[in-house]
């Protein structure tokens, strides 16, 4: 059986019960309920019409749902009349979905994590992985948010600004899930740019392409991170490239300056150096220095420090970082990069040590931990 498949035709498959009257959460259990079934069934049983089969059944579901809770006798008239079977509709209501995964009464984290777990085919316990905190919470943290929007229709669906920030960290999770989500938020976000005219929108396209573009560069055979001064230029996406540039550039004539279009303006300027030398560090400065002012976010702020050391020099950029929260993400490995190029291999070592032990996940810890075993192995030679 391609497991692929019922992944894919889920967000449609919600989509049609929602449109039938169901609300998300109750379409989204019915849907999972269904996607069991085909698991169980189709590897000898394969449907001539799998998205149809997957509405029929998962309709079936929902009916039966309703019709247990006495407390929904008013719905259970309205959704009685199953509607002929027959070929599922082929509209991809995806994005309508994430505006209602995105609704303002949720946080932004189980706004997301709701979104991977509903429309990502991520299962809790790879959703808690990617967060780093236990099955259980994670759970829970979803099952709150379902509840939440437990009878809101696609009438109350949240803003595009929201939608906007769930699609900016879905991208960022799909490099480290087990699914790759990365290409299915670059796809959503052009269909959002293709009915929203919002120089915001246009940078977060950009964004993403510019990063997409680097990708095949990204981790050596082994899946080891290689950091972005060592990759293979050659080896970047020069068409995504081209595309991403001109999408930001037609945004930023608009003059509306966004925190979107200004990191997709900083991976325009890495992408644009021919090597690592020549990348334009002082434009990079100049454009964390908008970040920071639009956003005050302190992960900026870090990136931030770390610009001004490949601009003016590490000490300056360690002066920098000295006043930032030592308890920052992050921050013990940007120390331990700028000491080593300040000539202080023994303090570089420790601090990379340090920042392996609080890694975010798996990949980065490796990478940080042979860049301390390097610099320990340079120091007993």
């Amino acid at each position: 059986m391609d497991e692929a498949l019922p992944r894919a035709l889920t967000p449609t498959v919600i989509g049609v019960l929602v449109r039938r009257g169901a609300d998300f959460a109750t379409a989204e259990d019915a849907v999972q309920d269904a996607l069991l079934e085909a698991v169980r069934t189709w590897p000898h049983d394969p449907p001539r019409d799998p998205q149809g089969w997957l509405v029929t059944v998962a309709w079936r579901r929902f009916l039966d749902a309703t019709r247990a809770d006495t407390s929904r006798r008013q719905r259970e008239i309205r959704v009685e009349s199953e509607p002929a079977p027959g070929p599922g509709q082929t509209v991809d209501d995806t994005l309508q979905l994430y505006f209602l995964c995105a609704h303002p009464s949720l946080t932004p984290t189980s706004a997301v994590a709701l979104t991977l777990r509903a429309l990502g085919g991520l299962t809790t316990r790879q959703i808690a992985h990617a967060y780093l905190v236990p099955e259980a919470t994670m759970a829970q943290r979803i099952s709150r948010a379902k509840r939440t929007l437990s009878g809101v229709r696609f009438h109350q669906p949240g803003d595009a600004a929201t939608v906007l920030r769930v699609l900016y960290l879905v991208f960022n999770e799909g490099y480290s899930g087990d699914v790759d989500l990365a290409s299915e938020a670059i796809r959503l976000t052009r269909q959002l740019a293709a009915g929203i005219d919002h120089e915001e929108v246009a940078g977060l396209l950009a964004l993403m392409l510019l990063h997409h573009a680097r990708r095949p560069a990204r981790t050596g055979p082994d899946g080891g991170i290689i950091p972005l001064a060592e990759q293979d230029r050659g080896l970047w996406d020069t068409r995504m490239i081209t595309e991403g540039v001109d999408v930001l550039q037609r945004a930023l004539t608009r003059d509306r300056l966004g925190q979107f279009q200004a990191q997709a303006a900083i991976a325009a300027l890495h992408a644009d150096a021919p090597t690592a030398e020549e990348t334009d560090w002082t434009q990079i400065v100049e454009w964390y220095d908008e970040l920071v002012r639009l956003t005050d976010n302190p992960v900026a702020r870090l990136n931030r420090a770390v610009a001004v050391g490949e601009a003016d020099g590490p000490r300056v950029g360690l002066a920098a970082l000295a006043e930032l929260d030592p308890s920052l993400p992050r921050h013990t490995a940007a120390a331990a990069y700028l000491h080593e190029r300040d000539g202080d291999p023994v303090t570089a070592a420790r601090l990379y040590a340090e920042a392996a032990r609080s890694a975010p996940n798996l990949a980065e810890r490796d990478h940080l931990t042979r860049q301390a075993a390097r610099l320990n192995t340079r120091l007993r030679g």
